[in-house]
Protein backbone atom coordinates (compact mmCIF):
# COMPACT_ATOMS: atom_id res chain seq x y z
CA UNK A 1 0.00 0.00 0.00
CA UNK A 2 2.79 2.65 0.65
CA UNK A 3 3.90 1.49 -2.84
CA UNK A 4 0.16 2.57 -4.32
CA UNK A 5 0.37 5.64 -2.37
CA UNK A 6 3.85 6.53 -3.74
CA UNK A 7 2.57 5.87 -7.13
CA UNK A 8 -0.68 8.17 -6.58
CA UNK A 9 1.68 10.97 -5.18
CA UNK A 10 4.29 10.39 -8.20
CA UNK A 11 1.39 10.81 -10.52
CA UNK A 12 -0.51 13.57 -9.20
CA UNK A 13 3.10 15.34 -9.54
CA UNK A 14 3.52 15.04 -12.85
CA UNK A 15 1.50 16.63 -14.18
CA UNK A 16 2.05 19.97 -11.89
CA UNK A 17 5.58 19.40 -13.07
CA UNK A 18 4.42 19.95 -16.33
CA UNK A 19 3.27 22.70 -15.77
CA UNK A 20 5.03 25.50 -15.35
CA UNK A 21 3.79 28.58 -14.49
CA UNK A 22 4.93 31.18 -17.32
CA UNK A 23 4.56 34.50 -15.26
CA UNK A 24 3.13 37.57 -17.17
CA UNK A 25 5.50 40.57 -16.73
CA UNK A 26 5.09 44.52 -17.28
CA UNK A 27 7.22 44.08 -19.67
CA UNK A 28 5.56 41.31 -21.76
CA UNK A 29 2.53 44.06 -21.36
CA UNK A 30 4.51 46.97 -22.75
CA UNK A 31 5.56 44.65 -25.49
CA UNK A 32 2.54 43.66 -26.54
CA UNK A 33 1.26 47.04 -26.58
CA UNK A 34 4.46 48.01 -29.28
CA UNK A 35 3.63 45.17 -31.32
CA UNK A 36 0.06 46.34 -31.24
CA UNK A 37 1.17 49.61 -32.34
CA UNK A 38 3.46 48.67 -34.99
CA UNK A 39 0.53 46.04 -35.97
CA UNK A 40 -1.84 48.78 -36.76
CA UNK A 41 0.83 51.14 -38.34
CA UNK A 42 1.81 48.45 -40.93
CA UNK A 43 -1.90 48.01 -41.51
CA UNK A 44 -2.19 51.83 -42.23
CA UNK A 45 0.74 51.89 -44.24
CA UNK A 46 -0.61 49.12 -45.92
CA UNK A 47 -3.99 50.71 -46.50
CA UNK A 48 -2.66 54.06 -47.75
CA UNK A 49 -0.29 51.50 -50.53
CA UNK A 50 -3.14 49.51 -51.09
CA UNK A 51 -5.34 53.20 -51.93
CA UNK A 52 -2.10 54.88 -53.78
CA UNK A 53 -2.02 51.60 -55.77
CA UNK A 54 -5.96 51.58 -56.43
CA UNK A 55 -5.26 55.51 -57.47
CA UNK A 56 -2.44 54.21 -59.95
CA UNK A 57 -4.36 51.27 -61.17
CA UNK A 58 -7.28 53.75 -62.05
CA UNK A 59 -5.20 56.35 -63.38
CA UNK A 60 -3.32 53.65 -65.27
CA UNK A 61 -6.72 52.39 -66.46
CA UNK A 62 -7.84 55.53 -67.61
CA UNK A 63 -4.74 56.16 -69.82
CA UNK A 64 -5.29 52.67 -71.62
CA UNK A 65 -8.69 53.93 -71.87
CA UNK A 66 -7.92 57.07 -73.34
CA UNK A 67 -5.18 55.08 -75.30
CA UNK A 68 -7.73 52.54 -76.37
CA UNK A 69 -9.68 55.43 -78.14
CA UNK A 70 -6.69 57.24 -79.58
CA UNK A 71 -6.14 54.00 -81.19
CA UNK A 72 -9.66 53.43 -82.19
CA UNK A 73 -9.61 56.73 -83.91
CA UNK A 74 -6.68 56.21 -85.52
CA UNK A 75 -7.77 52.91 -86.85
CA UNK A 76 -10.95 54.32 -88.25
CA UNK A 77 -9.04 57.44 -89.98
CA UNK A 78 -6.72 54.35 -91.66
CA UNK A 79 -9.90 52.13 -92.06
CA UNK A 80 -11.54 55.56 -94.01
CA UNK A 81 -8.45 56.11 -95.84
CA UNK A 82 -8.10 52.17 -96.86
CA UNK A 83 -11.98 52.37 -97.78
CA UNK A 84 -11.03 55.21 -99.97
CA UNK A 85 -8.34 53.92 -101.77
CA UNK A 86 -10.14 51.03 -102.06
CA UNK A 87 -12.94 52.16 -103.90
CA UNK A 88 -10.71 54.09 -106.26
CA UNK A 89 -9.19 50.86 -107.08
CA UNK A 90 -12.56 49.01 -107.61
CA UNK A 91 -13.45 52.40 -109.98
CA UNK A 92 -10.35 51.75 -111.97
CA UNK A 93 -10.97 48.15 -112.23
CA UNK A 94 -14.56 48.37 -113.64
CA UNK A 95 -13.44 51.29 -115.77
CA UNK A 96 -10.59 48.37 -117.30
CA UNK A 97 -13.52 46.30 -117.18
CA UNK A 98 -15.15 48.17 -119.30
CA UNK A 99 -12.80 49.05 -121.63
CA UNK A 100 -12.04 45.51 -122.43
CA UNK A 101 -15.70 45.23 -122.75
CA UNK A 102 -15.58 47.79 -125.22
CA UNK A 103 -12.52 46.20 -126.63
CA UNK A 104 -13.94 43.18 -127.15
CA UNK A 105 -17.44 44.05 -128.84
CA UNK A 106 -15.63 46.32 -131.39
CA UNK A 107 -13.26 43.33 -132.02
CA UNK A 108 -16.34 41.35 -132.72
CA UNK A 109 -17.75 43.18 -134.35
CA UNK A 110 -14.93 43.96 -136.73
CA UNK A 111 -14.56 39.73 -137.17
CA UNK A 112 -18.25 39.97 -137.95
CA UNK A 113 -18.06 42.61 -140.45
CA UNK A 114 -14.96 40.93 -142.32
CA UNK A 115 -16.60 37.49 -142.49
CA UNK A 116 -19.80 39.49 -144.19
CA UNK A 117 -17.04 41.37 -146.65
CA UNK A 118 -15.24 38.37 -147.60
CA UNK A 119 -18.51 36.27 -148.62
CA UNK A 120 -19.57 39.13 -150.07
CA UNK A 121 -16.49 39.89 -152.28
CA UNK A 122 -16.21 36.17 -152.98
CA UNK A 123 -19.76 35.98 -154.58
CA UNK A 124 -19.20 39.35 -156.85
CA UNK A 125 -15.98 37.42 -157.75
CA UNK A 126 -17.70 34.08 -158.81
CA UNK A 127 -20.74 35.72 -160.21
CA UNK A 128 -19.29 36.49 -163.41
CA UNK A 129 -17.22 33.72 -163.92
CA UNK A 130 -20.51 31.89 -163.10
CA UNK A 131 -22.09 33.18 -165.49
CA UNK A 132 -19.51 32.84 -168.29
CA UNK A 133 -19.66 28.98 -167.04
CA UNK A 134 -23.29 29.26 -167.78
CA UNK A 135 -23.50 30.65 -171.34
CA UNK A 136 -20.00 28.47 -172.15
CA UNK A 137 -22.19 25.27 -171.29
CA UNK A 138 -25.49 26.86 -173.08
CA UNK A 139 -23.15 27.31 -176.33
CA UNK A 140 -21.63 23.20 -176.05
CA UNK A 141 -25.39 22.39 -175.57
CA UNK A 142 -26.60 23.79 -178.53
CA UNK A 143 -22.96 22.73 -180.33
CA UNK A 144 -23.47 18.94 -179.82
CA UNK A 145 -27.33 19.59 -180.71
CA UNK A 146 -25.71 21.01 -184.03
CA UNK A 147 -23.34 18.17 -184.21
CA UNK A 148 -25.80 15.74 -183.93
CA UNK A 149 -28.37 17.59 -186.67
CA UNK A 150 -25.48 17.35 -188.82
CA UNK A 151 -24.81 13.54 -187.62
CA UNK A 152 -28.23 12.01 -189.09
CA UNK A 153 -26.82 13.41 -192.39
CA UNK A 154 -23.41 12.38 -192.41
CA UNK A 155 -22.52 8.70 -190.88
CA UNK A 156 -19.03 9.05 -190.68
CA UNK A 157 -19.59 12.10 -188.29
CA UNK A 158 -22.65 9.75 -186.38
CA UNK A 159 -19.76 7.29 -185.70
CA UNK A 160 -17.17 9.27 -183.84
CA UNK A 161 -19.78 11.31 -181.73
CA UNK A 162 -21.19 7.44 -180.79
CA UNK A 163 -17.78 6.22 -179.83
CA UNK A 164 -17.33 9.49 -177.58
CA UNK A 165 -20.33 8.73 -175.99
CA UNK A 166 -22.73 11.87 -177.26
CA UNK A 167 -25.45 10.29 -179.71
Amino acid sequence: MKQLVLILIILTSIPTLAQKEVPYTLEDRDRMIRLEAEQKALRKEMNSLRNEMNSEMNSLRNEMNSLRSEMNTRFEAIETKFDAKFESQQKQLNDLKELFYWGFGILIALFIFMLGFMIWDRRTALKPALDKANSAEEKNKSLINALREYARKNPDLAEILKSHGLL
